[in-house]
């Protein structure tokens, strides 16, 4: 049965990230369901990707997540220059001491904004792997953990790729989501105009939430209950991706479990304790698009892996409402053996 502590522990999570949601969607405007998939992808503990055309407001985005927070912040401008060094850090001889000190790169803060992250080149964007599957740096023989909350969100522009340097899938794979944010609506735009004309709400946007109430929903997320049936559904949408005739490279395993943890961070927003197969299939598409490459001949035809996704979900047979877990999930109680799943 679910205790009193964790249907608090829910109840507060919904309210932090009300207010987290509310602080950047002032700055972010009329784009709900953007905000919402970031909150998602720091809520189940992933790294978000950004991608989309100059001027729409990606690097606006992350700023504002990062200050609705308050957690350590740390911008890094990707150029083709930056060195491994600059992000994972160095080790210096201090002559006094007669020994090597190790320096903290940019890497080490709770919210890392990674801004033009494919201008950088393979060498330096692979320093990053490391640090976003194992939240940690390994140098010189030396391990250093890194803070936590800890969440990358890079930037990239896929419409300029002269002096860029595309994603390899090993660094496509650790991001949890891609979202495009997409140009605003008229009525949003004129908004926009109203409220960014003047200065930038990013300088009077205050902390809404504390480091540490973060860490303690992400543990609110980790115990959302996910019955075997919807389990078994994530597999098998995945599992598709692996054999479609339109794709070269289906998705990891890994991006099993990057979908499976979205879906129980989306059913604890939505104030559930348990996910259901529709949390999975709303994030099939962030979650599972950006590590698949479409063939030759699907490209020719236009067709994209988003496209492909979709048409997945379509065909993959949902788990039967009917059966006797949804019967509990619909009256609030989780089923036996629900905790720690």
């Amino acid at each position: 049965m679910t205790t009193y502590d964790e249907r608090a522990s829910l109840a507060d999570l919904t309210t932090t990230a009300g207010r987290v949601h509310r602080s950047v969607e002032g700055v972010i405007e009329g784009k709900p369901e953007v905000v919402r998939l970031a909150l998602t992808v720091l809520l189940a503990e992933g790294h978000l990707l950004i991608e989309d055309v100059p001027g729409v407001g990606k690097t606006m985005l992350a700023k504002a997540l990062a200050r609705s927070i308050d957690c350590s912040v740390r911008r890094i401008q990707f150029t083709p220059d930056l060195l491994p060094s600059d992000i994972t850090g160095v080790s210096v001889y201090d002559q006094q001491q007669q020994d090597f000190e190790f320096k903290p790169g940019a890497i080490f803060a709770q919210i890392v904004i990674g801004d033009e992250i494919n201008r950088a080149s393979p060498k330096t964007q692979s320093a990053l792997l490391e640090s976003m599957e194992e939240r940690q740096v390994t140098m010189d023989g030396q391990t250093y953990e890194l803070p936590i909350p800890f969440m990358v969100v890079a930037t990239q522009n896929p419409v300029e790729m002269e002096g860029t340097y595309p994603l390899p899938e090993a660094q496509r794979d650790r991001f949890m989501a891609r979202v495009s944010i997409g140009y605003p609506s008229p009525a949003a735009e004129l908004r926009m105009l109203d409220v960014h004309g003047g200065a930038s709400p990013l300088d009077v946007l205050r902390p809404v939430a504390h480091a540490h109430e973060i860490v303690k929903l992400t543990e609110a997320v980790r115990a959302v209950h996910v019955a075997e049936a919807v389990r078994r559904y994530t597999v098998d949408l995945v599992a598709a991706t692996r054999s479609h005739p339109d794709l070269r490279l289906g998705a990891s395993p890994r991006a099993t479990l990057h979908l499976l943890r979205a879906a129980k961070a989306a059913a604890a927003m939505a104030g559930r304790e348990f996910a259901l197969p529709d949390d999975v299939q709303s994030l099939a598409v962030a979650v599972l698009a950006h590590r698949l490459l479409p063939t030759a001949q699907a490209q020719l035809n236009r067709r994209t892996a988003e496209q492909v996704v979709l048409e997945i979900v379509q065909r993959t047979p949902v788990p039967d409402p009917s059966a006797p877990q949804w019967r509990q999930a619909a009256r609030g109680q989780q089923p036996p053996g629900a905790r720690g799943l």
